[in-house]
């Protein structure tokens, strides 16, 4: 008989907390015990979609998590657990992460890792002193085409890849679809002064489109181009969003030992006008995502054809599979959920966001 996984949440500010419950909601041998949010800096002004008190309502009254604690440290010291899902604010990860390692249960978390690195040490090094499994996801993980471009890329189908390039944004977070019943009833759109009110648009909380976005590309280059960065050149601005003092556009620039990568994030853009990446360049030819396949030109000259995407490995289609399966066989997580992974990934970030501070080009740091 499969065994029966306990399972809580600790934390929903980010909305891809809903996309983690969910999946591992499908899965027969789940069990919810709990859960709780942590406490905001500032109150948010208004329960609309995808806004953490809608959050937690949709766990609880949806999903059917039977308890929801006001603490989440109260909840973690009366119930037991196998894994928890946590989404705090960036900045709270590595807070959240350590307390929840140190009650023995395993941890799911989203991109990006933290806020800083040093918080993505914190929590890499409580999963391994309390001998617990730590996953961090990527919604990208799971669609095909991404997987297909690093198994052409390690096939030489463009030859040696030189840049990686990877354009992501939106309008911003809370921007499409987070609605809420206005005074006469009809659904409205969340204000400017609503969305100021949410972390997303604070520095000390971790928001900011760098962090939301960049972290993206961090995840990829350092993915396809297969080595550690050497250094990063970063830079951020609010240029459209005056109700928050954190930035809305963010570009790093990435140094590798034979590559590069251009790295863009945004919460300004309607159309990003082009193909939003990744796009990888190398001296035989060009490649990127295209719906479920792969866009490809090998040689000059030469016409684009489309290279079709396997489906994902049976039994490890989703996040929560693949974190069972890990359980269960001890076999790695794919390389780019894996721990070690992702504070090389992180390091990348903080290169970038070391380099904006401080005027300068920043070196990546090396595991």
């Amino acid at each position: 008989m499969a065994k029966t996984y306990r399972l809580g949440v600790v934390g929903f500010a980010h909305m891809h907390i809903n996309e983690l419950i969910r999946k591992f909601n499908a899965l027969p041998n789940v069990e919810w015990v709990a859960c709780a949010d942590t406490r905001p800096a500032v109150p948010e002004l208004v329960e609309a979609r995808n806004t953490r008190g809608w959050n937690v309502r949709q766990a609880h009254e949806v999903i059917g998590i039977p308890k929801v604690y006001d603490d989440y440290e109260e909840m973690l010291e009366k119930e037991r657990f196998d894994i928890v899902l946590f989404c705090p604010e960036n900045a709270r990860h590595g807070e959240v992460g350590r307390a929840i390692a140190a009650r023995g249960a395993h941890l799911v978390t989203e991109k990006p890792m933290a806020a800083r690195l040093s918080d993505a040490k914190v929590i890499a090094r409580a999963a391994d002193e309390a001998g617990v499994k730590l996953m961090v996801n990527w919604p990208i993980t799971w669609r095909p085409a991404i997987r297909k471009m690093k198994e052409l890329v390690e096939a030489g189908a463009i030859g040696d890849l030189l840049e990686v390039r990877c354009r992501l944004g939106s309008m911003g977070p809370l921007s499409h679809g987070s609605v809420h019943p206005g005074v006469d009833g009809r659904m409205e759109e969340i204000t400017d002064e609503e969305k100021g009110a949410t972390w997303w648009h604070h520095s000390a909380t971790g928001g900011g489109a760098l962090l939301d976005y960049c972290c993206y590309g961090a995840c990829l280059s350092r993915w396809y181009i297969g080595e550690s960065a050497v250094e990063a050149v970063g830079f951020k601005a609010n240029l459209n969003s005056p109700y928050g003092d954190a930035e809305d556009n963010a570009v790093i620039t990435v140094r590798f030992p034979k590559a590069m990568a251009l790295i863009e994030a945004t919460w300004s853009t309607v159309d990003h006008g082009q193909p939003t990446g990744p796009i990888l360049y190398g001296t035989k030819g060009t490649m990127r995502g295209e719906g479920d396949g792969v866009w490809l030109v090998q040689g000059k000259g030469s016409e684009p054809r489309i290279v079709s995407a396997e489906p994902l490995p049976a039994g490890r289609t989703t996040l929560a599979e693949e974190f069972l399966h890990h359980l269960e066989t001890g076999e790695p997580l794919h390389q780019t959920l894996d721990p070690k992974f992702n504070l090389e990934a992180q390091a990348i970030l903080e290169a970038g966001i070391v380099s904006f501070e401080s005027g300068s080009r920043s070196l990546v740091e090396q595991f």
